[in-house]
């Protein structure tokens, strides 16, 4: 037989030629015609164009969630898994294809420059794609169902990208007749996403009552997985078997729907087919993948061609990965401000480069590109603010409009420590209070102890009418331990303290003879006698004056409807009233720590004495002040001395040019600041909008717009610029002075705080705890993603949810 059949050498592999189902297998060429043109993202992250992309093995395993975006970089259709490729096609078709907006590259044509025009997405929305890093454009359906037929220019479209911003009939050329390849293409994708002319479908003719049954199974599934992602709960069990009695929150909630409705019973667990209960776990995460797509999607579709800023902050989650978050801030089609969870992604390391890379891939994932970007907002960070390889400068490099505003809670926060740590006095004082929490929340008992005792006082002084009673009040509070990333942690410290003080006094003063260990309770001995002193009530009395006058301003930077000029107008304010306190607070402050030491018995020093420093001999003091001057002028006035220098540093670099001319914009005092040739040198900051041609019309609109905002009473009172927006949308202003709007929008994007970063982190740690800690990053990112816009939950009906969940893969039951 092997005169006829040749022997197979054992080790010899035979590789299977794979062909598209649309016919030829076309390579996606990448030739030197592309090297000459510019491209908007051109990054060190990106290799060049020239390499050969890797080989990739076809067996491999493709996360369809993480597909690149950007036509120009993705690999040939055909190295994908033969068994993934259609599930491929409806990833790409489901998310549409790549149009980005912004500032694009010139091309010179004999002379004469020309450019790619986003509004030809308009008239080709279905297919046509940009690439940033080619230049070029491309189509999706070709791409996805390659044709043998090259008629108008489909090779072209598929492997090297289209420059024809000098011909735009090419891009009607490509599209053809009705049998062109084009055509075939398109119509091969929407036959992919119509469930009823996919294959399972021709195979397995279902009649009504398995329809009907399959939909309201899937609607039970749908349910069930909304309630649990509005929540933050968790999804899974430890043992999901039948013996068990927990099987999982989710297959509990389930239970719960069946059990109050008979024809959901009739259908779901027990009672589905064995092949399709739609309970598992993949098909859990396809549920709330479709649910996170349809959010995004929601949010992009808000967005609309707006410009945005990005907010970005990193965290480790509990399984010690460092997470990335990303926030995008615009101002919605009714001139509010908004600020959206986009995603979060794992990142190898914290550099500026790497961040950048996520950063764009995040942004890629939902159409977006870094040149719609006008605003960046960081915590301050080396690897965030660099001058040099920072990631602002990495962004500003490629988009000089991205401005970068540091992150003004977090400067704040800055400054509460520097004073914390800063000033020798307030250093000891926040050292004595550290000791006491460690010796008070050193033991269960000792918590417990002062827990009652507290209670007791609170119950004596509802009693005798000390304290007033009402929802909300006098609820069980504890002692806490100040935190320098926790904004607002000191003052919230410092005033459970006080409210403790007699508490705490009390729980020490037993402490003290019951503690055997002679270490113990010399530290318990110490902090109560430090406690006992004039000198300590009168610095954490101090220290809730100075810090009560911040925290408002804390609370303000939390918002997400903030801007620039309100809260500058804040941080003054603040100001004011630290000098107000310097000035006029003294003896309010003085009568009330007297007042509160001669309630606690402790003893009130002679103002005119000489003050003993601990620990000293008058004679190594040779300038010993008196009482007054240490407790006024080394203390009081320098503590707020060093604040108000801390906010005219932390703050003074915002004091620019750019703020100057933003500032013109308030409506306060009847718009008393309006000044028409600093909002005219605002442009500057944004050339690409403001192009030398449109200044003229600019400058006659500012003229007409303050004369019509100063005579229409509709505008009077209003109290910041985002006000100021709102009512410019409500009266129609907007459409009148189109480029008046743009500018305030322009400014209202720039970033103040990243307190939804914050946000996002708080809500990781929900998401994945201590119990969860093995969750994948897609998973985490689509859960958090509904988590935290569980407002845009409740707008997504579940027709929708079910539509795309059918649309994400094939061999499902049909609708």
């Amino acid at each position: 037989m092997e005169r006829f059949y040749p022997k197979v050498p054992k080790k010899a592999k035979t590789t299977p030629q794979i062909t598209n189902l649309g016919g030829e297998s076309s390579k996606r060429k990448h030739d030197d015609s592309q090297s000459s043109s510019p491209s908007i993202n051109q990054t060190s992250g990106i290799s060049s164009k020239f390499s050969s992309f890797p080989e990739e093995n076809e067996n491999d395993e493709v996360d369809v969630n993480k597909l690149e975006a950007d036509p120009g970089l993705r690999r040939k259709f055909s190295t994908f898994p033969i068994n993934m490729q259609d599930e491929i096609r409806r990833a790409y078709l489901i998310k549409g294809p790549c149009q980005p907006k912004g500032s694009f590259p010139y091309t010179d044509y004999s002379g004469e420059k020309r450019r790619f025009n986003p509004s030809w997405y308009t008239g080709h929305k279905g297919w046509l794609e940009y690439s940033v890093h080619d230049d070029a454009v491309y189509c999706l359906p070709c791409y996805l169902f390659v044709s043998e037929s090259k008629n108008g220019s489909g090779e072209a479209f598929i492997s090297n990208g289209v420059r024809c911003w000098n011909r735009k009939t090419r891009l009607d050329d490509h599209v053809g007749g009705p049998n062109s390849s084009h055509n075939v293409a398109a119509k091969k994708g929407e036959d992919l996403l119509r469930q009823s002319q996919s294959i399972s479908s021709a195979l397995v003719r279902q009649t009504d009552k398995p329809k009907r049954e399959y939909r309201i199974r899937l609607q039970a599934s749908v349910t069930t997985t909304k309630a649990l992602l509005h929540q933050g709960l968790p999804f899974r069990g430890h043992d999901e078997s039948e013996s068990s009695e927990n099987k999982g929150n989710f297959r509990y909630f389930l239970e719960v729907i069946a059990n109050e409705n008979k024809e959901v019973r009739s259908v779901v667990l027990e009672n589905a087919p064995k092949n399709l209960q739609l309970t598992s776990p993949k098909i859990q995460k396809d549920i709330v993948r479709a649910i996170a797509s349809l959010i995004s999607q929601e949010i992009i579709k808000d967005l609309r061609d707006s410009f945005f800023c990005i907010l970005v902050d990193e965290s480790r989650d509990v399984s010690i990965k460092e997470q990335m978050v990303l926030v995008i801030r615009y101002v919605d089609k009714n001139g509010c401000v908004i600020e959206r969870f986009l995603g979060i992604a794992h990142v190898a390391d914290t550099r500026a480069a790497t961040l950048k890379k996520e950063i764009e891939s995040i942004l890629g994932l939902h159409g977006l590109s870094l040149a719609r970007v006008r605003g960046q907002g960081y915590d301050g960070a080396s690897n965030m603010r660099g001058e040099i390889n920072g990631l602002k400068s990495l962004i500003l490099v490629e988009n000089p409009s991205a401005h970068y505003i540091h992150c003004f809670a977090h400067q704040l926060q800055l400054t509460l420590v520097a004073v914390a740590r800063d000033h020798v006095l307030n250093n000891r004082f926040f050292e004595h209070f550290a000791s006491l929490l460690n010796v008070i929340g050193g033991s269960p008992k000792r918590v417990d102890s002062l827990r009652d005792k507290h209670a007791a006082r609170v119950i004596e002084a509802l009693s005798t009418g000390d304290l007033e009673s009402g929802q909300g009040l006098n609820q069980q509070i504890g002692l806490k331990r100040p935190g320098d990333t926790r904004w607002g942690s000191h003052l919230g410290a410092l005033t459970n303290l006080m409210d403790m003080f007699s508490s705490v006094v009390d729980v020490l003063n037993e402490m003290q003879f019951d503690t055997r260990s002679k270490e113990a309770q010399g530290k318990v001995v110490n902090s109560l006698l430090q406690m006992r002193t004039f000198e300590f009530v009168f610095h954490m009395k101090m220290m809730i004056e100075v810090l009560a006058i911040t925290n408002e301003l804390s609370i303000a930077l939390q918002r997400k409807d903030h801007d620039l000029v309100n809260d500058m107008e804040l941080i003054n304010c603040s100001k004011k009233r630290l000098q107000e306190l310097r000035d006029e607070g003294w003896e309010p402050l003085f009568d009330d720590v007297v007042s509160f030491c001669t309630k606690e018995q402790i003893h009130v020093p002679n103002m005119n004495d000489l003050f003993t420093f601990a620990g000293r001999t008058r004679r190594s003091t040779p300038h010993q002040p008196t009482n007054l001057h240490y407790y006024q002028v080394d203390l009081f006035y320098a503590v707020i001395d060093l604040q108000l220098q801390e906010l005219n540093t932390r703050f003074g670099e915002v004091n620019t040019r750019l703020l100057d001319c933003i500032s013109c914009f308030s409506p306060a005092n009847s718009f008393a600041y309006f000044d028409n040739a600093k909002l005219m040198s605002l442009t500057e900051f944004y050339p690409e909008e403001f192009p030398s041609n449109v200044l003229s019309r600019l400058h006659q609109q500012l003229g007409g717009y303050i004369s019509h905002v100063k005579e229409d009473k509709s505008f009077d009172g209003l109290r910041g610029i985002d006000e100021l927006a709102r009512k410019l949308v409500e009266r129609g202003k907007d459409t009148l002075y189109p480029l008046v709007y743009l500018l305030l929008k322009l400014v209202l994007t720039l970033p103040v705080a990243t307190a939804s970063c914050e946000r996002a982190f708080s809500a990781m740690k929900i998401i994945k705890n201590d119990l969860r800690n093995r969750l994948s990053d897609q998973f985490m990112n689509d859960c958090l993603v509904v988590y935290i816009e569980k407002d845009l939950l409740c707008s997504i009906s579940d027709e929708c949810i079910l539509e795309t969940f059918q649309q994400m893969k094939s061999c499902r039951g049909s609708l």
